[in-house]
């Protein structure tokens, strides 16, 4: 009997958090994980394959915006999934800001991807907010099938940026940003008390929504991939 009462409990519980999540959460999910699979496929110019098999986290910014010529600034909103042994944390919601990157960015809309390369980028990254280059370091990671060419800089950084714009897809320097997590965001899809360090570190219970299945997938296919050899 008690187990019926807790699996109605967690029903209920799921059905409120997908009720309340926005369009714009769940185009984020959807987004972010064909951008995952897409730069998966490239055939040459993708993110080397040691750095994916190393990344602790993985963050997607889908077209981030540029402000306006005048006011200048970049704002972005994305989600981050972090390993849990063979498997990958459900969803925590992030924004990204920053002054402006000028014609490093180039175009109105951008897709970014970042990887959180240990720990200690992770720690930082869950504090109420971070700011790339001067409370993690940061650089822009090198693209290819092999990291034979990063630099020094590149293999201990806590965090690798890549950017996506108009079909070309590059490491791209987003010293200066601020990213933090995005709470309204969480609070909608798992509950006012939710907490990004818990969702990310896996330590408490939290209910993945369905509507996260494309970016988790994507995650675990790159896995399979890397497991398997597969180019």
């Amino acid at each position: 009997m008690k187990r019926v009462v807790m699996a109605c409990a967690l029903s209920l519980v799921a059905t409120s958090a997908f009720a309340t999540m926005s369009n714009d959460e769940i185009k984020r999910l959807t987004e972010s994980g064909q951008i995952i699979s897409e730069l998966r496929n490239a055939p040459d110019k993708g993110i080397p394959e040691e750095l994916w098999d190393k990344a602790e986290c993985v963050v997607v910014i889908p077209g981030l915006k540029k402000g306006a010529f005048i006011v200048g600034g970049e704002y972005g909103s994305g989600v981050m999934s972090c390993r849990k042994g063979a498997e990958w944390s459900a969803p925590v919601f992030m924004q990204m800001m920053k002054g402006s990157w000028g014609l490093q960015i180039g175009g109105q809309e951008t897709d970014l991807v970042l990887l959180i390369m240990n720990r200690r980028g992770l720690e930082k990254l869950l504090q109420d907010k971070v700011s790339l280059g001067a409370d993690a370091s940061v650089a822009a990671g090198p693209v290819g099938r092999t990291g034979a060419a990063a630099t020094d800089a590149q293999l201990h950084a806590e965090m690798l940026t890549y950017s996506r714009s108009r079909g070309v897809f590059a490491g791209i320097d987003l010293s200066g940003g601020v990213l933090k997590p995005d709470t309204d965001a969480l609070a909608r899809a798992y509950g006012k008390n939710a907490n990004a360090r818990d969702i990310a570190m896996g330590t408490s219970h939290v209910v993945t929504p369905q509507q996260a299945k494309t970016f988790l997938n994507a995650l675990k296919n790159n896995e399979a991939r890397a497991t398997t050899g597969q180019k």
